[in-house]
């Protein structure tokens, strides 16, 4: 079921989250018992991410080192397909441009088409570690808007042999990201949100926040974005602080920013259970008042942890 029609559906805000790939060589149980307990609130979707190959260098007898490509969270396909065989819950596959030439890309989906999955998630992706921005694959797609492109025309009955002649049609529900805060490579929010128009324009049906602490910044985004004539379906994400740390790193990561109010209360804490308690109080009030404010579907992302997830939505669901 594609995620606009579960939207469509809906007379109240859904639950959705995201989930990470388990580490090479781990045991995909691990993966359950961080899904298992979410499954009470019913979320009409899990997102799964995908990771690119990085590289490590391994020294050779002489001395000098070899870059060797390693990929440490395989496995997005199999376990969308796993997802949706145990739980019944449509998955969401992460597609991104690093490390993918078309081709690659148009697998994948053929792949996903078999499995019966209806929606993806087209991202750009992140730059390698060391490199100074995005390097695109040679023969690969640049960004997220060609990646959308790709995946309409495969809807379209379009694929890269232009001989090939009554191609299977696929109906792939696209979603994109979407910056409340702006990406950190656009210049200002204008410009990124003229980029964000023309994902919407060339088939994204939805889209997906990166995680905020402000409200504000969601609710003046979407109003930014029906002025300008973006119709699609915001889902908010959602991402509770739950160390000291995480306060300097994710606006660092993430170009976010932290409101006073929740630095002020954290500044109080005198242990990690009282950080955590504070981060999970936070995302409670930002729910409720994102659920008042109509957001469609309260996204989370849970890093492949649950129990501070589970306690959120214990108050809100």
């Amino acid at each position: 079921m594609k995620i606009t029609e579960h939207i469509s559906a809906s007379k109240s805000t859904l639950f959705s989250f995201e989930i990470l790939p388990p580490l090479k060589g781990a045991d995909i149980s691990e993966l359950w018992h961080g899904i298992d307990p979410l499954i009470e609130f019913k979320p009409s979707f899990i997102d799964v991410t995908y990771h690119r190959e990085d590289f490590v260098l391994k020294r050779r007898t002489d001395g000098t080192y070899d870059r060797v490509p390693t990929r440490k969270r395989p496995g997005t396909v199999a376990i969308c397909a796993a997802l949706q065989h145990k739980y019944k819950i449509d998955a969401v596959p992460h597609l991104i441009c690093g490390g993918f030439t078309k081709e690659d890309t148009e697998n994948a989906l053929i792949d996903l088409n078999f499995l019966g999955i209806d929606n993806v998630l087209a991202l750009r992706g992140d730059a390698r570690k060391g490199e100074g921005g995005f390097i695109p694959e040679p023969g690969g797609n640049k960004n997220a808007l060609d990646l959308i492109h790709q995946i309409q025309n495969m809807n379209g009955g379009i694929y890269l042999d232009e001989e090939l002649t009554n191609a299977n049609v696929t109906t792939f529900c696209a979603g994109a990201a979407a910056y409340p805060e702006k990406h950190m490579d656009a210049p200002n929010l204008e410009s990124d949100m003229k980029f964000l128009k023309r994902k919407v324009e060339a088939g994204a049906q939805f889209l997906i926040t990166q995680m905020f602490f402000d409200n504000n910044a969601y609710f003046s985004f979407v109003k930014n974005c029906r002025e300008n004539g973006i119709n699609v379906p915001i889902i908010p994400g959602i991402k509770p602080i739950t160390t000291a740390k995480q306060v300097y790193t994710l606006p660092k990561i993430f170009n976010i920013q932290i409101p006073v109010a929740l630095t002020n209360e954290l500044d109080k804490c005198k242990s990690p259970d009282d950080i955590k308690q504070v981060g999970v109080e936070w995302a409670i009030e930002q729910c409720k008042e994102l659920i008042k404010g109509g957001a469609p579907v309260l996204h989370f992302y849970t890093m492949g942890k649950s129990a501070v997830t589970k306690s959120i939505c214990e108050k809100i669901y």
